[in-house]
């Protein structure tokens, strides 16, 4: 299979010179002129395309058709995740890009052991977007998801207006007193889900009822007490079975 590379610009036939990290994978791959490649521009679909010069910065390809494929999910995922100490994040982000979420919002909450703010927060913002990236790339997918700007729940709740008529909104919560398959069966299918999920220690019980007061209902994943980068993850896992 020909190596996929994210291209911000709209792709169109022709020829173009690859963005500078586009490029250095291809010199990275030592790729040679004829070499196929894969471009995708994040609105749907891929371009075939051919290496056609290599230079010491440059990488010149021809685009020659653009192919209509589907890999994304059937309903439009959101992860509104309170952020998960160490590196954690960056995994999560990974394997939520996989398995087709379409936006992840990376939040602080009163238990929140990871807490950032200014050009920190930027930076790590401007990083996770390249994780996504580069998953994107390597599981096929023809949209990158969205990384929003940290934010602290209170502040995000707030800014939430009330659930669309095709909108889901589940707090995943341990304490809940359904599971989130019986859940399910009784909502109708729709075509935007909106997922939160706690840190390390869980959400607090006024930050529970303020998710609630926003439309989000509670919903537990099980018997056994998952991790915070785990929980979102298996939702989103078995929403992609689901779609498969």
């Amino acid at each position: 299979m020909p190596p996929r590379f994210f291209v911000e610009t709209p792709l169109a036939a022709g020829e173009l010179s690859l963005p500078p990290s586009a490029a250095r994978h291809v010199q990275v791959l030592r790729l040679q002129p004829g070499s196929p490649v894969t471009l995708f521009d994040g609105s749907g679909g891929e371009w075939q395309a051919e290496v056609l010069a290599m230079g010491r910065s440059e990488v010149r390809v021809h685009l020659q058709a653009r192919q209509l494929v589907q890999r994304e999910l059937a309903q439009d995922l959101t992860l509104a995740v309170v952020m998960p100490a160490n590196d954690r994040m960056d995994g999560l982000i990974e394997k939520a890009t996989e398995l087709g979420a379409a936006a992840l919002q990376p939040l602080m909450s009163e238990r929140s052991v990871l807490r950032l703010a200014g050009e920190r927060a930027d930076k790590k913002v401007a990083h996770w977007q390249g994780v996504a990236v580069a998953a994107s790339e390597q599981s096929g997918r023809t949209r990158v998801p969205r990384i929003a700007p940290v934010q602290p729940l209170a502040a995000w709740l707030a800014g939430l207006g009330e659930p669309a008529p095709a909108q889901r909104r589940w707090l995943l919560s341990p304490g809940a007193a359904r599971p989130l398959h019986e859940l399910v069966n009784q909502q109708a299918a729709a075509a935007e889900t909106l997922v939160l999920s706690g840190p390390e220690g869980g959400l607090s019980p006024a930050e529970e009822e303020a998710a609630r007061a926003r439309g989000f209902v509670a919903a537990k994943l099980g018997p056994r007490i998952l991790r915070a980068d785990t929980a979102p993850l298996a939702v989103l896992s078995w929403l992609a079975l689901q779609s498969a």
